[in-house]
């Protein structure tokens, strides 16, 4: 079967979870979070829930877990807390619960951040993405211009392929 056949199979929509890791954003100040929610709303996609959590490993793990445990959500997307600093701890959450991590995302996000955004800054990223019980997450750096090029490059032209290739053999 040809990529695009597998595409035709995927499902019209899918059901997300967005997830801004912040310790200073509100729903008020969350624009790379509404940015998400708006972009989903625009393809036809189901917001599960929205939330903001900080950068705190025992928080985020327990909402992460809580969606991967929901039948009410196919995919977490979450911005935020990817960079190098002490407090960015969205990959090491992320790592803990995958099943099976997505390389190419990552590598995809941080090539064209390099030629399309940020140059050499670019190595600075750690996009990570894979599937945790069923259920595709996605985790990307929480700057406007980030949240825009995952979404629109990898993220949304992917995402029900993503589903009905997790999905296909259940």
């Amino acid at each position: 079967m040809s990529v695009e056949e597998h595409k035709q199979e995927a499902p019209d929509h899918v059901r997300v979870m967005v997830i801004t890791v912040s310790d200073t954003r509100t729903e008020e100040t969350d624009k790379s979070g509404k940015y998400i929610l708006n972009a989903l709303e625009e393809y036809g996609h189901t917001i599960s829930s929205y939330k903001i959590v900080k950068d705190e490993s025992m928080v985020l793990h327990e909402v992460l877990k809580s969606g991967t445990s929901d039948s009410e959500t196919d995919v977490i997307i979450m911005n935020g807390g990817t960079g190098i600093a002490q407090r960015d701890i969205s990959v090491e959450v992320v790592s803990e619960l995958l099943d099976k991590e997505i390389p190419g995302f990552g590598e995809l996000f941080r090539m064209l951040s390099y030629t399309e955004d940020i140059g050499s800054a670019a190595i600075l990223s750690r996009a990570i993405a894979g599937v945790s019980n069923y259920t595709a997450i996605f985790s990307v750096p929480g700057s406007s211009g980030a949240v825009k090029l995952a979404m629109n490059k990898l993220i949304l032209p992917e995402i029900n392929h993503v589903v009905r290739e997790i999905r296909k053999d259940l």
